[in-house]
C-alpha cells in the first residue's frame, strides 16, 4: 500500500510520547512491506534527525515551522473569525498545504494517515472546516487538491480526545476566562467529532479517549435518532470506525536499570513546555514534595524535561539542596540508576502516559495519579501506586522510600507488565484491521 503520512512533529528521535507513538508505527508499517511518503512539520535544529527516517519510508518533506507568542495570539484571533479551533489555525500553514497538494495530484495513495488532530485538516479540502454537504457520506475522498479521482482511505490517529485535555485544564483557569475556554471546548469537541464522521478509521489508544470521541458526535448532530446522549453509541459502523491500539514501546530495547540502593532520590520527567505537563510537576514540587520531606528530609528531586519554565528552574535555583532542574538530556540512564522511584503527578491530560510505560520497562517503580494511570492496565498496589491529594501523594512517595521491598515488587511487575501488554511487536498488529481495509 501507498501511504501518505502526515505528522505534527518530526518522530525522531523517539524521547517523548508523541514521538514514541508515531516511531514504532512507522516501524511496524514499514516493517510490513508499505510505502510511505511522510510529511511532517520540523524546526531548524530537527533537520538533522530526517536521515533517520529515510530509512523508514520512500520519501520524506520537511515543512519548516516557527513557534512565538505573537504568533499564537494571532493565530487566536483568527480562530475567533473561521470557528475553528485554535490548534487547527496554528497548524494550518500554506507550505503544508501546497505540499500535500502537490503530492495528492502525483501520486495515487491508497492511505493517508493524519497524525494527531491539528494534521487531520490536510486530508480534506481546505478549508478543513465542513460544510453540510460535507458531513454527508464516508471520508473516502476523491476532492483532495489536486486529486486524480482515486478512493484515498483517511485514518485520523488522535493519540488523545483533545478536548477533554482542554477540560480538565480548564479547571484551574482564573473565572474571567472561563467563557473563552468553555468555547475552545466546544469548537474542539465540535471538531473531533466531524473528523470521525468524516474519516474512514480513527485511532484511539485508550478506550476511554475512544468514548470521549463518540461523545463528541453529540456537538455535531446532537438530535441524532432522538437521543443525544445514546445516539453515536448505537450507531454501529459509527462506532466500529474507532479502533483502540495503545501506545506501544520496544521492550527490548529499554532494559532494566540497576536502582542505587538506599537512597531517597525521587525523579520525574516530561516535556515541560506541554502545559499539562508543567502543570503537574509543578504541582508535585509545591504541594506534594515538602510533605515528603517531612517525613524523610533527605529527599531530593530531579526533573528532567525539554524547556523547563521559569518557575521551575527558579525553585532550583533558590533551593538547591532539594531540587535539580536539568532541562533536556539525551540518555536517560544515570538519572534512573540514581533514583530510588519516579512520579507522574499528572492533574490534566488524555490518553496514555509513555513515561510510565518506559519507566515499567526501565524496572522503575513509580507513583502517579487517577488521570495519570488511564488507559494502563496496571494494578494499583500491585503495578503501580496511585495517589490523588496532595497528602495520600506524599504518603505512597515516603512509603515507596522506606519500602526496599515494595520497590522491588512494583519494579518487576512493571516489567513484566510492560513486557505482555505493551512491546510494539505485538500492540501494533492491530493496525492490519485499518491498513487490510482498502482490500475488503
Amino acid at each position: 500500500m501507498r501511504i501518505l503520512f502526515l505528522t505534527q512533529i518530526i518522530p525522531y528521535p523517539p524521547d517523548s510520547g508523541p514521538k514514541v507513538k508515531t516511531w514504532y508505527v512507522l516501524n511496524y508499517l514499514a516493517g510490513q512491506g508499505h510505502q510511505i511518503t511522510l510529511v511532517s512539520y520540523v524546526r531548524p535544529e530537527e533537520e538533522q534527525y530526517v536521515a533517520a527516517l529515510r530509512k523508514l519510508c520512500s520519501d520524506v518533506y520537511t515543512i519548516p515551522i516557527r513557534r512565538s507568542r505573537v504568533a499564537d495570539i494571532a493565530f487566536w484571533l483568527r480562530s475567533r473569525f473561521t470557528g475553528r479551533p485554535f490548534l487547527i489555525e496554528r497548524d494550518d500553514l500554506a507550505g503544508m498545504r501546497q505540499c500535500v497538494s502537490d503530492l495528492t495530484s502525483r501520486i495515487s495513495f491508497d492511505f493517508i494517515h493524519t497524525d494527531q488532530l491539528s494534521m487531520a485538516q490536510f486530508a480534506l479540502p481546505a478549508p478543513a472546516w465542513p460544510t453540510k454537504s460535507q458531513k454527508a457520506g464516508n471520508g473516502s475522498v476523491s476532492n483532495l487538491p489536486g486529486s486524480a479521482g482515486n478512493q484515498t482511505r483517511l485514518i485520523f490517529d488522535a493519540h488523545n480526545a483533545v478536548w477533554t485535555i482542554v477540560a480538565r485544564m480548564s479547571q484551574g483557569t482564573p473565572w474571567y476566562l472561563q467563557p473563552l475556554i468553555r468555547d475552545e471546548i466546544r469548537r474542539a469537541k465540535h471538531y473531533e467529532g466531524m473528523l470521525v464522521e468524516r474519516f474512514d478509521h480513527t485511532l484511539a489508544v485508550t478506550e476511554i479517549d475512544r468514548q470521549m470521541l463518540l461523545a463528541a458526535i453529540h456537538s455535531v448532530a446532537p438530535a441524532r435518532a432522538g437521543d443525544p446522549e445514546a445516539a453515536p453509541f448505537q450507531d454501529p459502523k459509527l462506532a466500529g470506525r474507532i479502533l483502540v491500539i495503545p501506545i506501544a514501546i520496544d521492550c527490548h530495547a529499554l532494559q532494566p536499570v540497576q536502582r542505587q540502593r538506599d537512597t531517597a532520590k525521587i525523579l520525574t520527567l516530561g516535556t515541560l513546555h506541554y502545559p499539562p505537563n508543567a502543570d503537574g510537576i509543578r504541582w508535585f514540587a509545591r504541594e506534594v514534595f515538602p510533605l515528603v520531606g517531612q517525613q524523610i528530609p533527605q529527599a531530593r528531586l530531579t526533573i528532567i524535561g525539554k524547556n523547563p519554565p521559569v518557575d521551575l528552574l527558579e525553585l532550583a535555583e533558590k533551593n538547591p539542596q532539594q531540587f535539580t532542574v536539568t532541562g533536556y538530556v539525551s540518555d536517560l540512564t544515570p538519572y534512573l540508576e540514581q533514583s530510588a522511584l519516579m512520579v507522574v503527578p499528572v492533574r490534566a491530560g488524555s490518553g496514555m502516559r509513555v513515561r510510565i510505560l518506559e519507566a515499567f520497562a526501565r524496572g522503575m517503580p513509580v507513583v502517579t495519579t487517577s488521570v495519570g494511570l488511564e488507559g494502563i492496565e496496571a494494578q494499583p498496589g500491585r503495578d503501580v501506586l496511585v495517589a490523588d491529594t496532595p497528602s495520600e501523594f506524599a504518603d505512597a512517595v515516603n512509603r515507596l522510600l522506606l519500602d526496599a521491598e515494595l520497590q522491588e515488587q512494583l519494579a518487576v511487575n512493571g516489567r513484566l507488565l510492560a513486557e505482555s501488554r505493551y512491546d510494539w511487536h505485538s500492540v501494533l498488529g492491530r493496525l492490519d484491521k485499518v491498513y487490510g481495509d482498502k482490500l475488503a
